[in-house]
């Protein structure tokens, strides 16, 4: 993989100008005569449009069939996707994309500027009603907030076709990591015809049109879905892997039972198998790092319950999770205890000590049981919650080992699992008083995290504190943000809106003969157009 530096001139040209990742085996390698991908879901995938898709594994789909400004490679550094370069403005508020002329849709239509117009006013068009309008707030775009809020039309977005291949954004304020973020799904093109043609119908078989390496040929119900590859693609000339198929299966035991039968080609390991299996599989078992951090999310909304919002109960069941025995009995994988929501290995980010986590665990247990007995909970008064969670083996065993950390305290704790669409639209609805929950980094800045609990922000727990709101505001236009991101942290581990728990690292099992699966983007952005076969 190669990748130019960036070039910086007195106009302030930044190109990013290295040739796409090329799936082209190394020398003594030969390539198998099967090129099919068999990649494992844990839940039906509930939607392939890029402005309305809000989970990981729904990303990883549009990533095939959508291709973005910029792409990652496996290290994580960018790599142009349908811009070959950008330009940034002396003030650093306005970048203009340079879109390369050969890039297409699946249809043979090119792919032009006007295309990213209308998906980025699409994001943020109430009409649209994207639970992910809020990350153009976050990239900063000019007049995002005003039209997210109903405040402005579609059309004052700052962002504009100068011509077929030129786009052009504008900011309110510099951001550094702006091209950063043209990576996620959302900021992804669509092709208007096509998505006024069919409605709500647009991304079915037969009627989606992308442009990435990959069409969709078959969904059934979202729990097998096929992709072929798509010959209009600019780089269909250096693409391997000629079919993904994607299938779903809940339960990761049953799941790991088919890689080894080999029907699968990436799966994620039930919690506390992986000691086991990189014994038994070397050279199939990896833990990798992965930019997201377990928790659970307290329902602070006028839908939940009265006793969340008093924070000495909050604190309280944060204390007494046992994050040690998660990662060290259940899990055993490499994950870390998280006592902090950013994730530890974030870029250009040192995670602030946070005063509980230098405690043993019997002094938090200690003081969880004060902080219960001051809120009026005890014998006569005891604290009952329900605990939702989406249907995995791994999430049941947790949410069982937290229903007795809290038995400690006197808490009774009702448990309620869910297949994931029923429990996103929980989630997305306020219907729930505790849930389990999982942020993944959508760039690798801390903001990525951090934003997710502003005012306004995507916040399935409706937390709002001025002062937080100040502090990230603030971070946007600092020269150095660290100040501003560990005061944050230390909003959230005073107001505790959340419990969290461990930092991901994730345990997956990937044959011999695939190459080019990312295990050093902490993102884990990967793409099938940078994945082949070797012949064993």
């Amino acid at each position: 993989m190669m990748k130019k530096k960036l070039l910086l001139s007195a106009c302030l040209a930044l190109v990013l100008a290295a040739p796409a990742f090329a799936a082209s085996p190394k020398p003594g390698e030969k390539l198998s005569d099967n090129q099919k991908l068999t990649y494992w879901l844990l839940d039906a995938n509930k939607t392939k449009d890029p402005q309305k898709n809000s989970d990981v594994e729904g990303s990883a789909i549009i990533r095939q069939l959508f291709e973005g400004l910029y792409n990652q490679d496996n290290a994580g550094n960018l790599v142009p996707g349908v811009a070959t370069s950008y330009e940034l403005s002396p003030d650093k508020l306005v970048y203009t994309f340079h879109l390369r002329p050969e890039a297409k849709w699946s249809n043979g239509d090119p792919v032009t500027a006007d295309d990213f117009v209308y998906a980025w006013q699409r994001l943020v068009d109430p009409a649209t009603a994207s639970t992910y309008a809020w990350y153009a707030e976050l990239m900063n775009i000019k007049n995002a907030s005003k039209v997210v809020a109903g405040d402005a039309p579609p059309a004052d977005l700052g962002v504009k076709a100068v011509d077929d291949h030129t786009f052009q954004v504008t900011l309110e304020s510099p951001i550094p990591y702006f091209v950063k973020m043209t990576t996620h799904a959302s900021t992804f093109p669509t092709l208007k015809s096509v998505v006024e043609k069919y409605g709500d119908q647009w991304t079915q078989p037969g009627n989606l049109v992308g442009n990435g390496a990959y069409m969709l040929t078959d969904d059934k119900i979202g729990q097998d879905i096929t992709l072929k590859r798509n010959p209009n693609y600019w780089d269909d000339k250096d693409t391997v892997i000629n079919e993904v198929e994607f299938l779903a299966v809940n339960d990761k035991n049953a799941a790991l039972n088919r890689f080894l039968a080999g029907e699968f080609d990436y799966v994620e390991m039930p919690g506390g198998q992986y000691p086991r299996l990189k014994e038994e599989h070397p050279d199939e078992a990896f833990a990798v790092p992965h930019s997201c951090t377990y928790a659970y999310l307290f329902n602070l909304s006028d839908k939940g319950p009265e006793a969340l919002k008093d924070v000495r109960v909050r604190k309280a069941l944060s204390y007494a999770m046992d994050r040690d025995v998660v990662v060290d009995n259940i899990l055993r994988g490499g994950q870390k205890p998280a006592y902090s929501w950013t994730y530890d290995a974030t870029a250009d980010f040192t995670p602030p000590v946070t005063e509980y986590s230098t405690w043993t665990q019997d002094e938090r247990l200690a003081k969880a049981k004060d902080l219960l007995k001051e809120a009026g909970y005890g014998p006569d008064n005891p604290l009952k919650l329900t605990l939702s969670y989406n249907t995995s083996d791994d999430h049941k065993k947790i949410a069982i080992a937290a229903q007795q950390f809290w038995k400690k305290l006197g808490v009774e704790i009702t448990l309620d699992n869910m297949e994931w669409k029923v429990y996103l639209d929980k989630l997305h609805n306020g219907d729930y008083e505790m849930g389990r929950y999982a942020w993944c980094g959508d760039y690798d800045e801390a903001s990525t995290y951090l934003d997710y609990f502003r005012s306004g922000g995507m916040n399935y727990g409706k937390f709002s504190d001025p002062d937080y709101d100040a502090v990230m505001a603030h971070s946007l236009t600092a020269e150095d943000p660290q100040a501003d991101y560990n005061k944050a942290e230390e909003i959230l581990a005073d107001q505790m809106p959340l419990i969290p728990i461990y930092f991901y690292m994730t345990d997956v099992m990937v044959p011999k003969d695939i190459r080019g699966l990312p295990v050093e983007n902490v993102l884990q952005n990967w793409y099938a157009k940078d994945v082949y076969r070797v012949a064993e």
